[in-house]
């Protein structure tokens, strides 16, 4: 449950596009919680459905508050084509729960407010550190690399990215890099 901190400076060890999926809720009404209670208990069913299968294409999220009104969830995905298989499938909770929400959107109009965003950001177009951390964010989803591996500064770590997408050769997985790497 409390995860040990990471000593020094790491960064996530994430390949190629970083999906990256936004999702939260708004309580307008707390007087009204017949309306906003079932919106706020979907996520954490959908989170674990999710958690448990490892095809589905989630690698990771942070459960967010904004303040007591707002609550968000920060999704990393494996791609789009599998967040928007996930969203799409009959068979699986979202779509039972966004049913759910369009009837009590039609209902209770102005009681609860939803939201999400979606971003695909390809190489080179991100970059992270994290220091004396536990694994958070990115770095939790796909796992970390001492900073060293990626460069000391932020401009030398958006390189590493544009130079991986540039790259003939294809994405290499974290372990791949470090067995190359000891071995010179």
């Amino acid at each position: 449950m409390f995860a040990k901190p990471i000593p020094g400076r790491t960064t996530a060890a994430a390949e190629g596009n970083v999906v990256l999926f936004l999702i939260g809720m708004r309580i307008n009404h707390f007087w009204a919680p017949h309306h906003w209670l079932p919106v706020f208990l979907a996520m954490p069913r959908m989170l674990r459905e999710l958690s448990r299968d490892p095809q589905s294409g989630l690698l990771g999220y942070q459960l967010l508050t904004g303040s007591p009104r707002t609550y968000y969830v920060v999704q990393y995905w494996e791609s789009e084509e599998k967040l928007l298989k996930y969203a799409a499938a009959p068979q699986q909770l979202h779509r039972k729960a966004w049913a759910m929400i369009n009837r009590f959107e039609r209902k209770s109009r102005q009681h609860v407010g939803i939201w999400h965003e979606t971003y695909i950001v390809p190489p080179g177009s991100y970059e992270s550190i994290y220091g004396d951390m536990p694994p958070y964010g990115l770095g939790a989803a796909t796992g970390t690399l001492p900073i060293e591996r990626r460069g000391a500064t932020a401009r030398e770590r958006f390189a590493h990215g544009a130079k991986g997408a540039e790259s003939a050769e294809g994405p290499e997985s974290a372990e791949g890099r470090e067995g190359q790497e000891d071995a010179s």
